[in-house]
């Protein structure tokens, strides 16, 4: 089998929170929204490049506490770009990682994790200020 996509579902409690930390703060879009009928939680799709996560409030839907681990790109200059909104609820530090890696980690509303991450290159990366501040 071939992956084409993987999508991870996380639990969220409060709609206007979840668009607070995934839409205002990190930049996220939100792709669809569904509800079965105007008294139910809401199931939505976010997504931002080429990463996508499905959020709900629908018990049994994820657990709280999950936590997501994402390799990439550009990861210090999206760390600086949250940094500079100045989100209230969420500073986190820029570590270099064991595992030889530009890292840094966001904590939702709802006790998920998602940890952001880059291949360490002394060249590339030799002028970061690494920080544990969260």
């Amino acid at each position: 089998m071939k992956a084409e996509k993987i999508i991870p579902i996380l639990r969220i409690f409060d709609y206007q929170k979840a668009v607070e930390f995934y839409v205002d703060w990190l930049g996220f879009e939100i792709v669809f929204e569904h509800y079965f009928d105007e008294n139910a939680p809401v199931y939505m799709e976010v997504k931002r490049e080429n990463i996508i996560f499905h959020l709900s409030e629908h018990h049994g839907d994820g657990t709280p506490g999950s936590r997501v681990f994402i390799w990439g790109e550009g990861v210090a200059a999206y760390h600086k770009e949250l940094i500079d909104k100045k989100y209230k609820y969420n500073r986190p530090g820029l570590e270099k990682a064991f595992y030889e890696a530009v890292s840094f980690t966001v904590d939702d509303p709802f006790g998920n994790k998602i940890i952001f991450n880059e291949n360490f290159d002394e060249d590339k990366h030799k002028d970061l200020e690494f920080t544990s501040i969260h």
